[in-house]
């Protein structure tokens, strides 16, 4: 699990520094989206990857790892979100925003952690496709329950779904890297 733990910063690192560019070229203008346009965003992703993994080809000189990327950056945006809740303005700064990512990354790999113990990294043996399929699912979990606006009956909430999401793209991109 320590080679994980190597492979997972690895990984981070190039999302890190994807936000961290954007947030140059674009700012926080993420700030002003509801969680639901977020997931959307997510799943616009998570269905490219599929897509191409089903065709065996693209038509848009962009791979998967890109959008694997931007699932991390997504997942992490509404999680932000869900905690400060909706802005109708740009009004957290760089440094706050870097701030709340590693945290939210921390919490992530924390959670890999203490699952890649539970389940012995079975995640090493599952293809890419599966860990889009299970992405794809936990998308679906995640809006039906924003369409319950919030409400669960017994299941987790939307933030663990969202750093499940987190954790198979980063799987995912390391079994790319591999």
């Amino acid at each position: 699990m320590e080679k994980t733990a190597e492979q997972f910063e690895k990984v981070v690192s190039k999302c890190r520094d994807v936000f961290s560019k954007k947030m140059q070229d674009y700012g926080n203008s993420w700030r002003v989206l509801r969680t639901s346009s977020l997931t959307d965003q997510i799943y616009i992703k998570a269905n490219r990857i599929r897509s191409i993994q089903e065709k065996g080809e693209k038509r848009v000189d962009e791979g998967i790892q890109p959008e694997f990327i931007g699932i991390v950056n997504y997942s992490i945006m509404a999680l932000i979100q869900l905690e400060l809740g909706v802005s109708t303005e740009v009004d957290l700064d760089s440094d706050k925003a870097s701030e709340l990512y590693d945290r939210f990354i921390d919490k992530a790999k924390s959670l890999m952690e203490d699952k890649n113990h539970d389940y012995d990294e079975a995640w090493r043996n599952m293809r890419i496709s599966s860990l889009t399929d299970i992405i794809l699912m936990k998308l679906m979990r995640v809006k039906q329950i924003e369409d319950n606006e919030g409400k669960t009956a017994v299941s987790e909430g939307m933030d663990a779904s969202y750093f499940d999401i987190v954790n198979y793209a980063i799987f995912a991109l390391i079994k790319i890297d591999e």
